[in-house]
């Protein structure tokens, strides 16, 4: 099997279980969003997605999501930790950023962007800030500084599901946080979470913007 043969099995075999788990949480199939994390995967890899029909791109790595976006055309997510000497290049490339968790750093993006990001609100599920997250006490702080702008539109929450606690109650507990977010926040109705080894769970609770990398393209 070659290297298109192999990404477009594993990419129809990922678009079946999202339908399915669509299906069985009463959700239509169009709510989700598929982002195909191409990070340590060759450009030639991302052109193969492309030519298959993808059209969101997730990167964690401004080096390798520069370089990528100049090649191939498409909306391009950053969704790594972020590092204030990285956010002028991430912010010339990337047209959505899901890792947003400190106010300094979208006051760099107001300083540096030259176009305007759609903006997720990175939670912590666990009060640890290892993984990224802004603490709960922070985040409407945050999100109202982003709802100001003029140029840029917070849309959702993103999450990572905590290591050591199941998915199921990691995107239980986001789901939480999200409905009680949207009462200050209604247009901020999107949810990015899930990735390969969890995103029929984050479906179940109301993921609409996955982020799938190995299930698509294999192993790193």
């Amino acid at each position: 099997m070659n290297r298109r043969d192999e990404i477009s099995s594993n990419l129809e075999h990922v678009k079946a279980r999202i339908a399915k788990a669509a299906q069985a949480s009463g959700r239509e199939v169009d709510e989700i969003t598929l982002i195909a994390v191409t990070k340590t995967f060759p450009v030639s890899d991302v052109e193969i997605l492309r030519d298959l029909g993808v059209s969101n791109f997730g990167e964690n790595r401004d080096g390798d999501g520069a370089a990528k976006a100049r090649s191939v055309d498409g909306t391009w997510h950053f969704q790594g930790q972020i590092q204030s000497n990285k956010l002028k290049s991430i912010t010339s490339w990337a047209n959505v950023i899901h890792s947003l968790d400190e106010l300094k750093h979208f006051v760099a993006i107001e300083k540096f962007a030259p176009h305007p990001l759609e903006i997720f609100c990175q939670v912590s599920l666990d009060g640890s800030l290892g993984r990224g997250g802004v603490a709960s006490d922070n985040l409407y702080e945050l999100a109202a500084a982003i709802e100001k702008s003029s140029h840029h539109r917070l849309i959702g929450l993103m999450a990572v599901a905590p290591l050591g606690l199941a998915p199921s109650e990691a995107f239980s507990k986001l789901a939480l946080i999200h409905k009680a977010f949207l009462a200050d926040f209604p247009k901020a109705n999107k949810l990015s979470a899930g990735m390969s080894g969890d995103f029929e769970e984050a479906i179940a609770h109301g993921a609409t913007h996955i982020r799938i990398g190995s299930s698509i393209l294999g192993s790193r």
